[in-house]
């Protein structure tokens, strides 16, 4: 039997210890999952498609597991659903992007999808965004997302759900839609 897993991905600059990535593995080792929250320093700094195989071959990817992603860890989301050759349980994109968000240079981003591959490796898929995004990773992106793979699309008005100006120590919501 295999147990339940969650990764959890910081974003571009971020680490495991930041925001309320601690937090949210604590909630989930609690309920039984195995819990991974990796520091990957190459998030958008690195060719996406350079970094996508170090992840494949650094994780356990399967029914049963669940991808969160904030900020550039939910872009790079993206890419790794595609690649993958499973079809996980859930991914929760938080403050995600699918195109180039603001004047930065976005590494974590392909230049084109393959949108229905990954419908077909995520079985339950939630974008959550903000309409008051400080980084353009607002509610337009979320909702570019949504029309492009379906799944549920929340929209707050919590500006980046986290960064060095905004405290943000729990995120029950992600929590919730875990479950």
């Amino acid at each position: 039997m295999t147990s339940r897993n969650a990764v959890i991905f910081h974003g571009t600059g971020g680490s495991p210890g930041i925001l309320w990535f601690p937090w949210l593995g604590r909630q989930l080792t609690a309920r039984g999952y195995d819990v991974d929250i990796p520091h990957y320093p190459g998030i958008n700094v690195d060719p996406v498609d350079d970094l996508v195989p170090t992840i494949l071959a650094g994780h356990r990817f399967d029914r049963d597991t669940v991808l969160v992603g904030h900020s550039g860890g939910a872009a790079l989301l993206l890419a790794l659903l595609e690649d993958l050759d499973v079809t996980v349980a859930r991914a929760i994109l938080v403050a995600g992007y699918c195109t180039e968000p603001n004047t930065e240079r976005e590494p974590v981003l392909r230049k084109g999808y393959d949108w229905s591959r990954i419908r077909a490796h995520v079985r339950d898929l939630y974008f959550v965004n903000s309409t008051n995004d400080p980084y353009g990773c607002d509610d337009g992106q979320g909702r570019a997302m949504f029309d492009r793979l379906g799944g549920t699309l929340i929209v707050r008005e919590e500006g980046h759900f986290g960064d060095h100006d905004q405290p943000y120590p729990t995120f029950e919501l992600v929590d919730r839609l875990i479950g």
